[in-house]
């Protein structure tokens, strides 16, 4: 049977983030201790991107995915994208060496076969139709290549998993909101976080979405992030 989920409104979302976007960088980094950025390199590691790959990262935001992409594949392409003007800009800064471009990962001006890899983090459940934007990164990755998506879950372990509920529900609402300036975006993250599939059942939204020889699913952190690779 289909998944049931469907995405939030783009409109919404776009405003949030452009209106977080100045305190983006430091509330990712206190709000996950810093653990963010271990777990983008094991999603490099895992998409097996090589030098002179040509590398997508979509919902960008920052472009930190992207960068460490930039570092694997060297003198290869990566193209950063996101559908916020504002996030963009702030990536740019951050790396000029990398191209970003406005772009929505539902209608992704790019052909057929263009990239080796195509990624994804921490975006795909802020899409309006998630299942359009994997099949938009599986159309644009060439046969054999990899599409890489990191996403937040819901942790198995019972003692782990209510405390981490805990923190979610009553801790990073507020810290989110202090360090940014608007609550409401981290009330979203916390509910959005609790009811997108994760594990077994993010798989069956990627097998709903696309055609993948295999898909490979690994838990991050006890489960609080997920990290899913499909080979078309």
């Amino acid at each position: 049977m289909a998944n049931p989920y469907t995405g939030p409104d783009p409109s919404k979302i776009r405003a949030m983030f452009r209106d977080i976007s100045p305190g983006y960088d430091r509330a990712n980094q206190v709000l996950s201790g810093g653990i963010h950025h271990l777990w983008r390199r094991a999603a490099v590691r895992l998409s097996q991107a090589k030098k002179g790959d040509a590398v997508l990262d979509c919902a960008t935001g920052t472009g930190d995915l992207a960068i460490a992409f930039k570092k694997r594949v060297q003198y290869g392409r990566v193209v950063g994208t996101d559908f916020v003007p504002e996030m963009i800009e702030l990536a740019r800064k951050k790396s000029p060496r990398i191209e970003f471009e406005v772009a929505d990962v539902t209608q992704l001006p790019y052909a057929n076969d263009t990239f080796d890899v195509a990624s994804i983090s921490f975006g795909i459940r802020n899409v309006g139709d998630p299942r359009k934007g994997i099949s938009e990164l599986a159309r644009v990755v060439k046969p054999g290549g990899r599409v890489i998506i990191l996403e937040f879950g819901q942790p198995r372990g019972r003692a782990f998993g209510a405390f981490y509920d805990f923190y979610r529900k009553r801790i990073l609402p507020r810290l989110g909101g202090v360090l940014t300036g608007n609550r409401d975006a981290y009330d979203y993250l916390e509910s959005s976080t609790a009811r997108f599939p994760s594990g077994d059942d993010f798989v069956a939204m990627m097998r709903e979405s696309a055609e993948f020889t295999s898909i490979d699913i690994k838990p991050l952190t006890l489960g609080i992030a997920w990290l899913y690779c499909g080979t078309r």
